[in-house]
């Protein structure tokens, strides 16, 4: 049963930025817990530039059937820089005023983070925000919807990379998303057994990259993993590198791209996207924003936008070193 502190008889939902798999989930579980409030909803397609389009559409518990499995994000997606400029986002603020959304939950990252916090400061406007993103690195959250699954897919892919590298005893540097975060690149690292991660975070002497190389090849190690986070470096360049330092050696490198963004969301990310999605809108309805509804453990949590948006969440810098010592 809602309290209600506010009158919120309409909410908007919205996804912006990058997508991440079970963006879909979140939109169904908002959607779903609005009807059973006896709330209706409606969904902003293209985030942010929908609202400044007035593209919005009416949802029913039909318009969520069946997208539980499928990634990506069937409201669309859009990154939409303009809305930094106060102008722009006072047309948003009318365009929901006249269309009678009462309060906005925003699904996305960082940025989508900062654009809702932004938005609700300048019009005392409800918004709560549903992290979603790849890279896990929104303050306040254990982990953000997508990342689960985004790894999931990152270490099929090096396993694959890996029976390679292992026939053919060759180095393969495999680069990740990550241009400003190594969390994704860590934890892809980790988990599929390889033997050397570089992140932005730490910077690293690519001769100090080939010492360690030649150290394992000492050791017995005829054929390496490197995870190269794509704000660390590029893969080509790095293998260049290392195949001047090692002639008699194979360097191969491989870019996974977007197929990290992509693919049905695993168990875990639909769980948490669910229970994410229903929270938000409970917590509107109390009239409490600006948040992010995140977890802690199994614990849900509530972190104020202001201190997501002005707080860095840094990787666990404990498991490079833990990556170091799988590797010999």
């Amino acid at each position: 049963m809602y309290i209600m502190k506010r009158k919120i008889k309409k909410i908007g939902v919205l996804t912006s930025g990058g997508d991440a798999p079970g963006m879909n989930v979140a939109i169904r579980s908002v959607v779903r817990t609005s009807i059973g409030a006896g709330l209706s909803i409606v969904g902003i397609e293209k985030g942010f530039r929908g609202g400044y389009d007035n593209s919005f559409i009416e949802l029913n518990s039909r318009s969520v059937s069946g997208i539980i499995n499928q990634g990506g994000t069937f409201l669309k997606t859009f990154r939409f820089p303009e809305f930094a400029e106060k102008t722009v986002r006072v047309k948003v603020y009318e365009n929901l005023k006249k269309t009678e959304i009462d309060g906005l939950v925003v699904i996305g990252g960082d940025g989508s983070a900062k654009g809702a916090f932004k938005f609700s400061q300048d019009f005392d406007y409800p918004v709560v925000l549903i992290p979603a993103s790849i890279d896990n690195d929104l303050y306040g959250t254990d982990y953000t919807v997508g990342f689960d699954t985004a790894v999931n897919t990152a270490v099929d892919a090096v396993d694959k990379i890996r029976d390679t590298a292992t026939s053919h005893d060759r180095t393969f540097i495999v680069e990740v998303m990550g241009k400003e975060k190594g969390y994704f690149a860590i934890e892809v690292a980790v988990a599929s057994g390889a033997e050397i991660a570089i992140v932005p975070e730490v910077v690293v002497d690519w001769n100090d990259v080939a010492e360690t190389l030649k150290v394992q090849e000492l050791m017995g190690k005829k054929s390496s993993i490197i995870i190269l986070a794509e704000g660390a470096g590029k893969a080509q360049e790095l293998a260049s590198f290392l195949q001047d330092r090692f002639p008699n050696r194979q360097i191969r490198y491989s870019i996974l791209g977007y197929i990290q963004r992509g693919g049905n969301p695993s168990y875990f990310t639909r769980v948490l996207a669910t229970k994410l999605g229903s929270v938000a809108v409970e917590q509107l309805v109390l009239g409490k924003f600006p948040f992010m509804v995140g977890v802690k453990g199994s614990e849900v949590v509530y972190t104020h936008l202001k201190k997501v948006v002005s707080t860095s969440k840094l990787p666990d810098m404990e498991h490079l070193d833990l990556i170091r010592k799988m590797s010999i």
